[in-house]
C-alpha cells in the first residue's frame, strides 16, 4: 500500500508541474529552513525549540570547562523537561 500511495503523489506531483502549478511559487530555488517553521507547529513547541537553540548556542561559544558543564546541565535539563512535555501530550491525545 505503501507503494502505490507513494506513486500515487508522484503523479500528482509530475501532473502538477506539467500543468505549471509548481513555478512561481514563494521561496522557489531557495533553500528549505534548517528548523521547523513556527507556523507549522504548536506555540509551545515552538518556544521550547527557541529556548533549546539558543542554550546549544551558547554552549557551543563557552570555553571554559566549568561553564561548559553548567550549561550542560541546563541542557540536559532542558531536554529532559521537552520529553515529559511531550510525553504527557501523547498521553493526553491517546
Amino acid at each position: 500500500m505503501f507503494r502505490s500511495f507513494r506513486q500515487l503523489m508522484e503523479r500528482q506531483i509530475q501532473k502538477a508541474r506539467g500543468e505549471g502549478q509548481l513555478s512561481g511559487l514563494a521561496g522557489q530555488g531557495k533553500p528549505l529552513p534548517e528548523g521547523p517553521s513556527d507556523t507549522l507547529i504548536d506555540p509551545d513547541l515552538a518556544a521550547g525549540y527557541r529556548i533549546m537553540a539558543e542554550a546549544h548556542r551558547q554552549y557551543t561559544c563557552m570555553t571554559e570547562p566549568d561553564a561548559r558543564k553548567a550549561a550542560q546541565s541546563v541542557l540536559a535539563n532542558l531536554g529532559m523537561r521537552n520529553n515529559i512535555t511531550r510525553d504527557a501530550r501523547k498521553k493526553f491525545f491517546r
